[in-house]
């Protein structure tokens, strides 16, 4: 059944792994065992201190000592850790029989345990026996000298033998889930010993009959490995010639095959020689076999010819940039020459649409941070300058408040534009994640909010779904990113609006949910709402004091908290916000 090199080394994975976890299991299950024992006698001794024996003997001295003694007693349910599992008795001091108990059926027929025997012997009962299938702990209480009372308390263990089972249970499911799974990687493992053992009997078969290109090189640098190339350099050493120029062959093609450019050859009279899967890609033509040099390039609006070209030196390439299927190339032509003649044109198509976009991104960003400081910097002279040929004092305060305002904004920008600076560069607040509970994380933030919106009369408050786990995350930004979503509800819900938050756990995803009765954002607007400076209305923005950059803050710090933020809205209805993490963070 063994006589194979693969099932022997599947049936030693197989045994490793099971002596692994029978060995592992079998410590867990005798720590487990140990510390519950351990745990019931650290905390009696902990809970039955002098002063609180000292208590309770003063209580039993009373003359109602024994309600008194169960009062004291009662007080120390908690600590003491009574439960379905643990109860306690009030004893007879000499006799041992119940007088108190905290469950009357586990104390009928109570056994007098050496813990008891101890006690009324006047010291205390503390020896824990693992072997016995309860643990007790026993106090004597003195009273003029004699042990008038002992306190009894008593753990069945029936929780401890839940867990065991428990674990139990769990470390047969993972010992036949691991005979699994290593049964499977024993054999993917040991077939890629095996498998190039039978290749390369194959192929020193193939090689016998005279077959030398069934010979492939090996990457392993193994016994195997180094067998197989040492035949493979036989073969090469008797086709040594075939094989150089296969190989260049195969070298160009691949290269022309895997570039990320466009390439394209022309023969001297047009006609297309090559074009690569990336440039057929590009000019998005199904057929090609009329395709030819000047006929192409003036489809295109290239504005070359192949006259041109054929004449120009070798060191002054020609370049044009197209548009052609939605993409701007930059084609680059240059003179194919053989034995220092001309034999064709090589086309080099680079697409830069993506860094057209940017340049046009960039150019867009600069324009509008310009327009936004110059507007507010423009009002700020004026002011300036009108207040120098006025003396009507609330004029003059007037005008100075609106000075202030709009350096507020101007402030407002540079701060945001520093935070986006930061998280473009990746600088930005490097704290280590930490653990956020989010129902709490909400209310404070809702505390917060409350006075803002009770300026307006809106109704501001916060509801939990379901059931949501305290994630680790960075709280900074995650509290930013809140705040951006409700003041921008709070300022585009007119007065009497309502703005709810909630929180919840769908899948394994933990979410925030913002909607609002605002004013609402046109469809039209929704795909571009996350663009830095985008603003639906202006004007309107100005005035509630908006910079534009609020939401893209808001956006591009939820993804680096690894999560992702969405946006749905109707005019004069709502809008609705949805920041997503992954409970992976949890």
């Amino acid at each position: 059944m063994f006589k194979s090199i693969q099932s022997k080394i599947v049936l030693i994975f197989v045994l490793l792994i099971l002596s692994i976890i029978i060995v592992i299991g079998s410590f867990l299950l005798v720590n487990i065992v140990n510390f519950y024992n351990s745990e019931f006698s650290v905390m009696m001794e902990q809970v039955f201190t002098d002063d609180f024996v000292y208590q309770m003997e003063q209580s039993a001295q009373a003359e109602d000592g024994l309600e008194q003694l169960s009062k004291t007693i009662s007080t120390y349910i908690g600590p003491l850790g009574i439960d379905t599992y643990r109860f306690y008795c009030i004893l007879d001091g000499q006799t041992g029989a119940v007088l108190v108990t905290s469950d009357s059926v586990r104390s009928q027929n109570l056994d007098i345990s050496d813990n008891i025997i101890t006690a009324m012997a006047g010291r205390r009962g503390n020896m824990v026996n693992t072997e016995k299938s309860y643990m007790d702990y026993s106090v004597p209480l003195e009273v003029n000298g004699q042990t008038a009372y002992i306190l009894y308390v008593k753990d069945t263990k029936e929780e401890l033998t839940s867990i065991t089972h428990s674990v139990l249970v769990i470390i047969l499911q993972a010992l036949l889930l691991a005979v699994l799974i290593t049964f499977v990687i024993g054999y993917l493992l040991s077939r890629t010993i095996t498998v190039p053992i039978i290749n390369l009997t194959k192929r020193a078969e193939h090689l016998a009959a005279g077959d030398f290109e069934s010979i492939a090189p090996s990457a392993a640098n193994d016994e195997i490995g180094r067998l197989n190339n040492t035949f493979r350099h036989m073969a090469a050493t008797l086709h040594d010639s075939m094989e150089d120029v296969n190989a260049e062959k195969t070298k160009v093609e691949t290269i022309l095959q895997n570039m990320t450019d466009g390439i394209l050859a022309f023969n001297l009279d047009g006609s297309l020689l090559h074009i690569n899967p990336e440039a057929q890609h590009m000019i998005d033509r199904t057929y090609i076999a009329d395709l030819t040099f000047d006929s192409f390039f003036k489809e295109i609006n290239a504005d070359i010819a192949i006259g041109d070209l054929l004449y120009l030196q070798q060191d002054q390439p020609e370049e044009r940039q197209v548009q052609l299927n939605g993409r701007i190339l930059r084609l680059s032509f240059a003179a194919i020459n053989s034995d220092n003649r001309a034999a064709g044109i090589l086309v080099v198509m680079h697409d830069i649409t993506a860094q057209e976009k940017l340049e046009l991104s960039r150019r867009e960003f600069v324009a509008n941070v310009s327009h936004e400081l110059r507007t507010p910097l423009t009002t700020v002279k004026s002011y300036a300058e009108t207040l120098m040929n006025i003396s009507d004092v609330p004029l003059k305060n007037r005008f100075l408040n609106v000075i202030i305002t709009e350096t507020d904004r101007m402030t407002r920008i540079v701060k945001d534009l520093l935070v986006l600076t930061k998280l473009d560069e990746g600088h930005f607040d490097p704290k280590l994640p930490e653990k956020v509970d989010i129902r709490q994380f909400l209310e404070e933030l809702i505390d917060k909010m409350q006075l803002t919106a009770q300026r307006k009369e809106q109704t501001l408050h916060y509801k939990m779904l379901n059931e949501t786990p305290v994630i680790e995350t960075n709280r900074d930004k995650l509290e930013q990113v809140v705040l951006n979503i409700l003041s921008n509800a709070l300022k585009y819900t007119p007065k009497g609006g309502t703005i709810e938050v909630f929180s919840g756990r769908l899948y394994q995803e933990v979410y925030i949910k913002i909607t609002d009765t605002g004013i609402g954002i046109p469809a039209e607007n929704l795909p571009r709402i996350f663009e830095r400076f985008y603003r639906v209305d202006k004007a309107r923005s100005r005035e509630t004091g908006g910079t534009g950059l609020g939401l893209a803050i808001a956006k591009q710090l939820t993804e680096e908290l690894g999560g992702r933020i969405a946006i749905s809205s109707a005019v004069n209805v709502g809008t609705e916000v949805v920041i997503s993490l992954p409970v992976s963070q949890c």
